[in-house]
């Protein structure tokens, strides 16, 4: 088996907030939350200025943009119990359609066009939810996942066995015909967390050096 090979960093920018954690491109901007500010900015990335920063209602970990909106997860009271939210540009979040997150628990989102995904880090696992929060699909993963996105048919995901150390995977997984394969595409060397892509780069989060890193897998 030949040595995997380290993704391609592309650009290191400093966050416009402390510790990033979610991302999201919608086509447009680049949408991040941070866990020490609370809050969600939307990043023009050409220029690398926030064209918008909303407050939010707690500590939120994943998005996923659905359409025109956003979905995002967050955590709630003292056991951090996952909700997932709306949050339309210009209106704000909408909390009258806020969902359970599968067993309270769960980190990113992402959406293949039809169906909101949930990854549930220490389970190792991608649960699709129907509108009522329902879990109608479960996709097995051989690591944690600290990042995940649709793209292109596939998710593709950042895991790891470890979190405490850097050997953390770009891991395309392709779940087609009721069949699940996945396959490391490049060993990302850091803690990463996030991941989203612009049709061009995946983006994830250097949290605990406060910094955005886009890369391709070679």
């Amino acid at each position: 088996m030949r040595p995997m090979h380290d993704v391609v960093e592309h650009l290191r920018l400093p966050s416009p907030a402390p510790r990033p954690q979610g991302l999201a491109f919608d086509g447009e901007h680049l949408w991040m939350s941070s866990i020490a500010t609370d809050r969600l900015y939307a990043i023009e990335p050409h220029q690398w200025v926030v064209a918008e920063e909303v407050e939010l209602p707690a500590r939120t970990w994943g998005i996923a943009v659905v359409g025109d909106e956003l979905r995002l997860i967050y955590g709630e009271g003292e056991d951090d119990d996952r909700w997932i939210c709306r949050y339309v540009r210009g209106h704000g979040i909408k909390t009258r359609d806020t969902l359970r997150a599968p067993d309270g628990t769960g980190s990113h989102l992402s959406y293949d066009g039809t169906r909101l995904y949930v990854s549930q880090w220490y389970n190792k696992r991608l649960l699709g939810i129907d509108e009522s929060g329902e879990v109608v699909r479960c996709i097995e993963l051989p690591r944690g996942v600290c990042g995940q996105v649709y793209a292109d048919g596939a998710f593709f995901t950042i895991t790891t066995d470890d979190e405490e150390s850097d050997e953390y995977f770009l891991t395309r997984v392709s779940a087609a015909n009721g069949s699940v394969a996945c396959e490391d595409l490049a060993r990302v060397g850091f803690q990463a967390r996030g991941l989203a892509y612009d049709g061009a780069r995946f983006w994830t989060n250097h949290r605990e050096r406060h910094e955005v890193v886009a890369f391709t897998a070679n």
